[in-house]
């Protein structure tokens, strides 16, 4: 078996974000969130991508999962705990705004929020785990996005600078490695996650999407300006939702088609953070699409002076691309878009299985940015069954993470500088996209299921001892 060189020091752990796993949508003064008010099942998927969403809770209609989630917001201690027995070297979470700043534009933090958050470091460095922390994963203010229509508003810009510099100084000897915004390229397709508005019209998404975009560099770029400054020897991050684009065929239109599909989703929201400037393929689609950026003096200079440390990146699927697609050949289950790809298997859910693109991606992006790279989010979303002994054995899940862990090891002997690999949903949770439990990724089950019924209760799965064996053998023993 081929031994991959993971450097000493390597991060391995998990990821989650609060809005996913915490519950207590409505405990310690906490506000609403965009989360809060989506829907599970396939509801939620069209308030997604679909106009019209009007961001109230209808509880008559629909059930919201992520109001009580697995309960970290009780459990978090026998999470954490979960997690070390796992030998965990860093934890990816997010930090829930509205628990800081309940509607987001108050001029003084909430006590009980900014309480909860130290308790749940102290117990991850009690076990000698590193906080990974996302500063904005999917849960912007419910209020922000009503009043003030979500990053579309540069005001917002404002609410959020007092927010990360709450949180820099009060987590300041607790965390030293922060991300910025969430797979940040994702409200090119889910504007409502990543941006706080619905597009309502086809015709009128390109000047707000772009325009709200510019107001999140900024407050990306005041966040790692602050960071640096009130954390010495701290590392900020981007986020990115990356997925490489295959042309169909070696046809030059589609060979094209591909390029540009790249570019803009994946290189876009990257070339902006990482090089501090808007790249030069993004101003012939400004042309093309009559976008005018209301650029104030001082942007430019500010998205120059705050350029991320690494690059963090999420990588589930490839994409395939195609410049006139049929519509039997759209790829099933891909939020992205793109073709079915015949070389590639697909989950339970319809997402394409390619490790190969991990190790195509991890040496594209280092290429591109020769930043460190850090894989944040990574995970195989499937139906897990318990045994009647109680036993889940998901040894699917254990194909997929090896697979994409041998990938990473190529890529490292490929000169790619790479941080470390926190896997997606390390314990089952709320999914994202599709406010289902029963699509679940973690190495602990939770006894929830999509109709709210269960017990809570954890469960190990047989990838936990995997997990547990590839820590501790780092990386040797897949």
């Amino acid at each position: 078996m081929t031994r991959y060189p993971f450097p000493k020091g390597f991060l391995w752990g998990g990821a989650t974000a609060a809005n996913q796993i915490e519950g207590g949508y409505n405990e310690g003064n906490k506000g609403l969130n965009i989360a809060d008010v989506l829907p599970g099942g396939k509801a939620r998927y069209e308030f997604l991508v679909k106009p019209g969403f009007d961001f109230e809770i209808h509880p008559d209609q629909y059930f919201y999962p992520n109001h009580e989630a697995i309960d970290f917001y009780h459990r978090y201690k026998e999470d954490i705990a979960l997690f070390a027995e796992m030998g965990f070297k860093a934890f990816r979470m997010s930090i829930a705004w509205t628990r800081i700043f309940p509607n987001g534009n108050e001029v003084e933090p909430n006590q009980e929020g900014l309480e909860f958050y130290d308790r749940v470091f102290e117990e991850l460095h009690k076990y000698g785990i590193e906080p990974v922390v996302t500063i904005s994963h999917y849960e912007m203010p419910l209020y922000l996005v009503k009043e003030y229509g979500g990053w579309r508003n540069r005001e917002v810009v404002t609410f959020f600078e007092r927010y990360v510099n709450t949180i820099f100084t009060r987590y300041k000897d607790k965390v030293k490695n922060w991300m910025t915004f969430n797979e940040i390229n994702s409200g090119l397709v889910m504007p409502i996650n990543g941006l706080g508005f619905s597009i309502q019209t086809e015709d009128d998404k390109y000047q707000p999407t772009f325009q709200a975009y510019h107001h999140q560099f900024l407050g990306s770029a005041i966040a790692v300006k602050a960071c640096h400054e009130i954390i010495p020897g701290s590392q900020i991050g981007c986020m990115i939702l990356f997925a490489p684009v295959y042309a169909f065929d070696s046809n030059p239109q589609n060979v094209m088609h591909a390029l540009r599909e790249e570019q803009l989703f994946n290189y876009f929201c990257g070339d902006v953070q990482v090089r501090g400037e808007y790249p030069a393929f993004i101003k012939r689609y400004f042309k093309e699409h009559n976008i005018e950026l209301d650029i104030q003096d001082g942007d430019l200079e500010l998205l120059k002076e705050g350029t991320v440390d690494y690059v963090g990146f999420s990588y589930y699927m490839s994409r395939t691309e195609k410049k006139v697609k049929l519509d039997e050949e759209s790829s099933e289950g891909n939020i992205i878009g793109g073709i079915r790809n015949p070389f590639l298997e697909a989950s339970d859910w319809g997402w394409e299985i390619d490790p190969e693109g991990l190790r195509i991606s991890l040496n594209k992006l280092y290429d591109r940015y020769q930043k460190p790279l850090f894989i944040v989010e990574n995970g195989l979303g499937a139906y897990d069954k318990v045994e009647e002994d109680g036993s889940i054995n998901d040894d699917y899940r254990i194909d997929y993470l090896r697979e994409h862990i041998k990938a990473m090891g190529e890529a490292i002997e490929d000169g790619v500088e790479l941080m470390g690999y926190t896997s997606w949903g390390c314990i089952d949770m709320v999914s994202m996209s599709t406010g289902e439990f029963s699509k679940r990724y973690g190495y602990v089950y939770v006894d929830k299921h999509d109709d709210g019924s269960g017990t809570l209760e954890r469960k190990k799965k047989k990838s936990f001892y995997w997990y547990k064996d590839v820590i501790e053998s780092n990386g040797e023993k897949l």
